[in-house]
């Protein structure tokens, strides 16, 4: 018996660094993958390494970056939010009306419309939390309804905003840098902070990582879910304005799908399905990755519907290597 315990006891601590190294490339892994795709980008495309792609780079990745920067703290807080598309494109509706309709002025219908996405989010929170519904299948009911509000709303039909000023949070810069990415960087910012240095990052945390040990330590979990809820309401809500606000037109199903793109991100940079695990700086690179994959296409005359291929085959890998890096833990 002592002669086949011993490869047995040498075999268990190889495993775990193993699944150990795993949860590295996990965690680590959209750094080198970014940085490779820059550089090869950067060889293969005189037009990608330039200032004017960077910006505007930065630029087309704003919206879902604000919105996955918001959805990592529902994802890491042990949540779900499929509902995101809805809310933005709900909130842009709102903008526009209350523009149209009120005389509340350019800055403050764009307010109210982010507004809305934070409530929205507050709901969401409440029927995960108080109504105990799976956060996956609650934010998909929100979201079929969200969608039929805004039908309702509209009858259907385009929201339009011919005023020149409207465009102004959407298509102004300010050192040739358009306002959008500000607003990302600060949202990214805000977010990180939460998390890294505040009371109600070390709860999200905990309520992601190991539910029942934080309440027993005391944490209100259902209470620190409805937060990281409002927050991706928000984001979703400043981003859909912000979408408006390029575009001058607003429509009940214009941002479906943009939830798939923020989750695609946020799973990329490393944050556990699982809850309990992430970063929003980590989010913010597996924004700017993927939007560099059809930067690149673009630049380099490649057919674009393989984007969706190669998206598909980074999600499925980064959620494969989450599962594996789990098993660290059992």
């Amino acid at each position: 018996m002592a002669t086949q315990d011993v490869p047995v006891a040498r075999a268990r601590p190889l495993a775990l660094s193993r699944l150990a190294n795993v949860a590295v490339i996990r965690d680590y892994g959209v750094v080198v993958a970014f940085v490779a795709l820059f550089i090869t980008l950067s060889l293969t495309s005189p037009a990608f390494f330039t200032w004017a792609n960077m910006k505007n780079l930065a630029f087309q990745t704003a919206p879902v970056g604000i919105i996955a920067a918001g959805g990592t703290l529902v994802f890491i807080g042990g949540g779900f939010d499929l509902s995101v598309g809805a809310v933005s494109g709900f909130a842009a509706i709102i903008a526009g009306k209350a523009f149209l309709h009120t005389g509340i002025g350019l800055w403050g219908s764009l307010i109210v419309g982010a507004l809305a996405g934070l409530g929205c989010g507050i709901g969401n929170g409440i029927l995960v939390t108080v109504g105990r519904v799976n956060a996956f299948i609650a934010t998909l009911a929100t979201s079929i309804i969200i969608y039929g509000f805004a039908q309702v709303i509209t009858g259907g039909n385009l929201v339009s905003v011919q005023a020149e000023r409207f465009a102004t949070l959407g298509l102004g810069t300010v050192w040739g840098v358009n306002y959008p990415v500000f607003v990302w960087a600060a949202f990214a910012l805000v977010c990180g902070f939460l998390l890294a240095r505040t009371i109600f990052g070390r709860y999200t945390y905990a309520a992601g990582g190991n539910p029942e040990a934080a309440r027993l330590s005391g944490v209100r979990v259902g209470t620190i879910r409805t937060a990281t809820f409002a927050m991706s309401g928000l984001g979703a809500g400043i981003a859909g304005v912000i979408l408006f606000s390029e575009v001058g037109t607003a429509q009940w199903n214009a941002n479906s799908g943009i939830e798939f793109d923020a989750i695609t991100a946020i799973v990329l940079g490393g944050t556990s399905l699982l809850g309990g695990e992430g970063a929003i700086w980590r989010t913010v690179l597996g924004a700017f990755f993927l939007q560099m994959i059809g930067n690149g296409f673009d630049l380099l005359g490649t057919t674009p519907q393989w984007q969706y291929v190669i998206k598909g085959v980074i999600l499925a890998t980064a959620v494969s290597l989450d599962a594996w890096a789990r098993r660290s833990r059992t």
